[in-house]
């Protein structure tokens, strides 16, 4: 069992910055893919970014790539979402999510764990 607990999410401006945390439980955290979706208001959960166990690999959807970066320290069981370049339509409540397929692409297509969310605003 995975506990994922996010923390990060607030207000910024547009052009502004925001990086987000994911906490996890248990001693297998870095056998495990991580990854961020996002749900906007009146719209389905998307897919933003994945990371692969070790973190050596990456996946970005295309919206967020060269903005966003994903990152994780296996030590404190604990990935990040540094958000840059923020744009009103990033506003949505940011998830957590974990696979134990280990690659990017094993979280892309499905997720065991997820957090609860934390709610990113990006004003104009």
């Amino acid at each position: 069992q995975v506990q994922l607990v996010e923390s990060g999410g607030g207000l910024a401006q547009a052009g502004g910055s925001l990086k987000l945390s994911c906490a996890a439980s248990g001693r297998t955290f870095s056998t495990y893919a991580m990854g961020w979706f996002r749900q906007a208001p009146g719209k389905e959960r998307e897919f933003v970014v994945a990371i692969s166990s070790s973190g050596d690999a990456t996946y970005y959807a295309d919206s967020v790539r060269g903005r966003f970066t994903i990152s994780r320290d296996n030590a404190k069981n604990t990935v990040y979402l540094q958000m840059n370049s923020l744009k009103p339509e990033d506003t949505a409540v940011y998830y957590c999510a974990a696979s134990p397929g280990g690659t990017p692409m094993a979280l892309y297509y499905g997720r065991d764990y997820w957090g609860k969310g934390t709610l990113v605003t990006v004003s104009s």
